[in-house]
């Protein structure tokens, strides 16, 4: 019973959950005495998570021989983006997500060709939820790379938006992958740009947007901020705005690489880590939802396993841990 309780809070809040168990299992149970065991279990979930970072990024012993892994053939992939949940007397707080994936090669139809295509695609995702810093957040994520075994990967990419802080962690735990700018939020700028000069949904938008769209995915971003600092000059009055915008490309260009990296069986939009985002708001951010940090913290982990579907062997481990 506490298992169902625990599974179930993680999805949707006590109230519901009180009324599935009772509906549909059967099983008479409180809303409050459904808060108590998942308060009992979520500690004792989050506690294990806790333990396994703090091995999984513990320096070896003195004289430990460290063998370096053996590659596989699978390539494999990181991203990470950050949502907002209520936090009750601090306000809206980053929930910081992230998801390890492995990369399946599928036929698609090129929309600008016609042609079928094979395109890389996130598949066997788990995901990753922490409340804080990037620092903490770096080390959770390495802890789940190493079990998804990430190291062994033929080869890896990361993924993320333009958040200078994804960017440091990339760098500390995942140097050795590719790195890339989702190819939407990069589209984004490029139209923020255009409406800054032409305004929103007008032809020369479009069209400027859809010359520029060719010459970024090719990896040519650097041109799009020269152009950028070329328009400014014959519009002072955004400038500015457009300089801001130049500066973006310019300072990811080599994060915008976007034909190499399809053309290397990666994908290029970080779909799979926004879905993630959206997963832990449908849980954290319903009508008139207020978390304590403790609360919050506590449940993290355990939606996240569920989102991973393997809540049942993160319940069977704490289940089986032993007593303090």
């Amino acid at each position: 019973m506490a298992k169902y309780a625990v599974w179930l809070y993680a999805q949707v809040d006590d109230h519901w959950a009180e009324q599935i168990l009772g509906q549909i299992g059967g099983i008479v149970i409180s809303d409050t005495s459904i808060w108590r065991r998942v308060k009992v279990w979520g500690e004792k979930i989050k506690a294990q998570a806790e333990a396994q970072c703090a091995t999984a990024n513990a320096l070896p012993a003195r004289g430990a021989v460290i063998r370096g892994p053996e590659s596989t053939a699978q390539d494999m992939g990181v991203a990470m983006d950050a949502a907002k949940i209520y936090i009750r007397e601090e306000g809206w707080k980053d929930l910081k997500a992230g998801c390890v994936f492995e990369i399946a090669l599928r036929p698609e139809r090129d929309q600008e060709s016609g042609e079928t295509v094979e395109r890389a695609h996130a598949v066997e995702n788990s995901y990753v939820g922490y409340l804080g810093g990037p620092a903490k957040f770096g080390s959770l994520m390495w802890t789940e790379a190493i079990r998804r075994g990430l190291p062994q990967a033929r080869d890896s990419v990361v993924l993320g938006d333009g958040a200078p802080w994804i960017w440091n962690l990339a760098g500390e735990h995942f140097g050795s992958s590719w790195q890339g700018i989702d190819w939407f939020h990069a589209d984004e700028h490029l139209y923020q740009a255009a409406q800054l000069v032409w305004g929103e949904g007008s032809a020369q938008t479009m069209r400027w947007v859809k010359g520029m769209e060719q010459v970024l995915y090719q990896g040519n971003a650097w041109y799009v901020a020269e152009t950028l600092k070329g328009i400014g000059k014959e519009h002072p009055n955004v400038a500015d705005a457009l300089q801001t915008e130049a500066g973006y490309f310019e300072g990811n260009k080599r994060r915008m690489q976007y034909l190499e990296l399809r053309e290397n069986g990666f994908p290029i939009g970080s779909g799979m880590v926004e879905s993630a985002c959206k997963q832990f708001r449908a849980r954290f951010t319903g009508a008139g939802m207020r978390w304590s940090r403790a609360g919050a913290e506590r449940l993290i982990p355990t939606r996240a396993a569920v989102m991973s579907h393997r809540f049942d062997q993160v319940w069977s481990n704490a289940y089986n841990s032993p007593r303090r």
